[in-house]
């Protein structure tokens, strides 16, 4: 990790960019991908799962055969550990259901706002270099809470044309019952467009490579929303006196093993913690078994030494990390003054790998600064807002002369005519 000390704000830019790509040629490949499944459908997805994951499978669909024998294969204590992370989240997004609350606006005009979730969702689960059923459960809950009729889970098979069974077991635990053997582009296209095995949806959920990253940004322009621009995994640490250099460590080092493209900051200003967290981070790394892909990721990462909390509470506000830790004394500075953060971990004793798997909060957070626009996944992600009125004839007759006024001011006749009919109707009765 590259050491800067003191930087002057023009040298911030550079600091805290990250790790960038040229997606030009990738766009390219989108587009042609997405024209081949609009044209061909199945064929298409079967073919660019041969080409890019080497299978070619006789059905999509997972069998309920196949989610039991994934049962089986999962051990027990997995089984019970991922049973409570289940009851944790599904605890922290339940009491974020938005109760119906009616509003009297004056009388006789009463307005109120219901969620309505989205009828047909779509999640993605990675595969790749791990089994990431922790998102299954981060995708999933929250639609079943929203009330979605409709979920589909897209994840790519391993080399033998198997999902890992901690993926299956999880999707079948939390009432997921669609899951397919499709990943990448090509599942992003089969989401968006629908196919005759695949079924389409209004909205796509979940992380990615940079391949399905700009296959969800690409589906977004042909209008089906996304969760989020979501790109590789970050973490910003701020520290003081207050830390331990030993629990820093282990943090920058469980999202750098995330992969080569990920992202670490340790921001303090403590000149006396540098030397033992870089200590630290050399000791753990050589006990990884992913340490040349954590490694990778070191190497675009860094330490940032401020002069006070107040230049580091700058600093985070300007990179709006995806996960922060605030191990620091002051924490009710931070609490208060951190505005662009995908998700806060506060002390010592809150390392982001709980956000990650069981504490209940949510693990698919903006990235790549979208933290200072857009929220994580919540149960307000899986619903859309529709607003209500009614109005009276006693709330006409009050409200009625100022929309005649405005509708008059902006030329807009047949608006004005709208409330005048009934008015003089109402004069007459």
């Amino acid at each position: 990790m590259k050491v800067y000390k003191y930087p002057t704000g023009s040298e911030w830019p550079g600091i805290l960019s990250r790790p960038q790509y040229d997606y030009n040629n990738l766009e390219i490949l989108v587009n042609h991908i997405f024209d081949e499944i609009k044209q061909t459908g199945d064929e298409a997805v079967r073919k660019y799962s041969l080409e890019f994951d080497n299978f070619l499978p006789d059905r999509f669909e997972v069998s309920d055969e196949e989610f039991h024998i994934a049962e089986e294969k999962v051990d027990q204590e997995l089984k019970n550990a991922i049973n409570i992370a289940k009851r944790n989240i599904e605890k922290f997004h339940a009491n974020q259901i938005e109760q119906i609350s009616k509003v009297e606006i004056s009388t006789g005009i009463e307005c109120w706002r219901k969620s309505v979730a989205i009828e047909k969702v779509g999640l993605y689960i990675p595969g790749g270099t791990a089994p990431l059923f922790s998102t299954v459960l981060m995708l999933g809950i929250p639609a079943k809470i929203a009330g979605c009729r409709e979920i589909i889970l897209c994840t790519p098979p391993g080399p033998s044309g198997e999902i890992p069974p901690s993926i299956l077991f999880t999707a079948r635990l939390i009432g997921i019952k669609r899951v397919f053997k499709v990943g990448g582009i090509q599942a992003i296209g089969a989401m968006a467009f629908g196919t005759k095995t695949i079924p389409g949806v209004y909205k796509i959920f979940g992380p990615g490579n940079q391949f399905v990253t700009q296959a969800k940004q690409i589906a977004n322009k042909f209008g089906i929303p996304i969760d989020m621009p979501a790109g590789p995994s970050e973490l910003m640490v701020a520290g003081d006196t207050f830390s331990v250099p030993e629990y820093i460590a282990s943090d920058l080092l469980s999202q750098a093993e995330h992969g080569t493209d990920s992202q670490v900051i340790f921001v303090t200003w403590s000149e006396n913690l540098i030397a033992p967290v870089l200590e630290q981070i050399n000791l753990q790394l050589k006990k990884l078994p992913r340490k040349e892909m954590a490694s990778a990721s070191l190497d675009q990462s860094r330490i940032v030494l401020v002069r006070n909390k107040e230049e580091a509470l700058l600093m985070i506000n300007e990179y709006a990390p995806e996960h922060l830790i605030l191990a620091v004394k002051d924490q009710e500075f931070f609490i208060e003054n951190v505005i662009n953060a995908g998700s806060v971990f506060i002390g010592n004793y809150s390392p982001e790998s709980a956000g990650d798997y069981a504490s209940g909060t949510n693990h698919t957070l903006p990235t790549n600064g979208f933290a200072k626009a857009y929220s994580g996944v919540s149960v307000d992600s899986f619903v859309k807002k529709i607003t209500y009125q009614k109005i009276s004839k006693m709330g006409l007759k009050k409200i009625g002369p100022v929309i005649e006024i405005m509708a008059g001011a902006e030329q807009l006749e047949a608006h004005k005519r709208a409330v005048s009919i009934r008015l003089e109707n109402i004069k007459k009765n």
